[in-house]
């Protein structure tokens, strides 16, 4: 095993907020392995400070975050995120109240889900072989059809109304579509497909659709087609190998990386990052599956998404090496059949987390 960091390495703060259902326990398992790695590495430090945001916190004191919350969160270098909700809280209320008050002040911008069927992990696509399944969803995570804007008026007559606006600006547009497009020109295909609903919404999507054609011409070594989103369902399903890297709305993208990770397997291994990338603000790093109260505290939640977040939030970081180190052991571990329920297996969650540590461990002495 590696040497004790010498006193000049590299010191990273983490902001914890495991939050609501079984994110204290995936998060738990992520920091365990995320220091287990910093340790055996020896090439960085790693710290972290823990918050107890939660609907529990909520319903004692009627917020999810102190005032001066966001002013906390600057002070680290990056944030791990477990999962928000409760039975007896209102969703919009839990989403609302912490995980969209810190991406949208924060000007996370940019939400990327990595999606590819792991070693040892069966699609439900019977013809999906290796390989053929491997995507980057972008997502535009601050304004569009989740934009906040709207209201109810006449509440509890017949003439109730209820309006949800959905704002598209080209400042919004084009950021997101210049960061998709360039993590489509890094990667080997260089192919983006851009996912719109302009044959309907005649406005927004319009803007959308124009301005991802006038952002592609900046862009011209990467290959550009465009789906609409209903379409998009079924080439996801009957022809995975056909996709790269996908950009989509707010809404949009919300709902195909829930399929995405649904076609590799199992929505317990997905992963998300939630970036500003002018680091102007911290980024949030967070496993998709939500706060699954059904197997809160039954000890077999599946913590695969959160080291996979755990590695995409290590190379946003700057920390390459430890990333690919962290996904080779993920790898190897789901390879060798250490797999939760969710993917068939009977792995608790310690046991799969106390494999993922081995194999880290066995891997930086090789």
């Amino acid at each position: 095993m590696a040497s004790a960091a010498a006193p000049s390495t590299k010191t990273y703060s983490i902001a914890s907020i495991p939050a609501d259902g079984i994110g204290p326990e995936v998060v738990d398992a992520g920091i365990a392995v995320l220091r287990a790695l910093a340790r055996a590495l020896g090439t960085f430090r790693i710290e972290f400070q823990n918050y107890d945001w939660s609907s529990d916190r909520y319903k004692k004191t009627g917020q999810y975050m102190p005032d001066d919350a966001l002013d906390q969160l600057r002070k680290h270098d990056a944030i791990l995120f477990g999962a928000v909700g409760a039975p007896d809280v209102p969703d919009h209320i839990s989403l609302w109240g912490l995980r969209l008050a810190i991406c949208q002040p924060l000007q996370q911008y940019a939400n990327v889900r990595p999606t590819r069927i792991l070693p040892g992990t069966e699609s439900p696509l019977r013809r999906c072989g290796p390989g053929d399944l491997d995507w980057i969803i972008v997502r535009e995570n601050s304004e569009g059809e989740y934009a906040g804007q709207g209201g109810r008026s006449h509440v509890g007559q017949d003439w109730e109304t209820a309006t949800e606006v959905s704002i598209f600006t080209r400042h919004g547009i084009s950021r997101i579509m210049r960061f998709a497009f360039e993590v489509a020109r890094k990667r080997p295909r260089k192919l983006l497909t851009v996912v719109s609903k302009s044959n309907a919404q005649r406005n927004g999507m319009v803007l959308w659709d124009e301005v991802a054609t006038a952002v592609g011409k900046e862009f011209p070594d990467v290959t550009v087609d465009k789906m609409l989103v209903d379409a998009m369902t079924v080439r996801m399903v009957e022809k995975p190998q056909s996709l790269d890297t996908i950009v989509a709305t707010n809404l949009h993208a919300d709902i195909l990386s829930d399929l995405a990770a649904a076609l590799a397997g199992s929505i317990g291994i997905a992963s998300t990052s939630n970036l500003d990338p002018t680091r102007q603000n911290p980024s949030m790093f967070e496993p998709i599956h939500g706060s699954a109260f059904d197997i809160t505290g039954k000890g077999i939640a599946n913590p695969v998404a959160t080291f996979w977040t755990a590695a995409e939030m290590l190379a946003w970081l700057g920390e390459q090496e430890a990333a690919d180190q962290l996904m080779r052991a993920v790898e190897t571990v789901c390879k060798k059949g250490v797999r939760t329920c969710d993917l068939g297996g009977t792995a608790t969650t310690k046991q799969v987390t106390e494999a993922v540590i081995q194999e880290i461990e066995v891997g930086v002495q090789g």
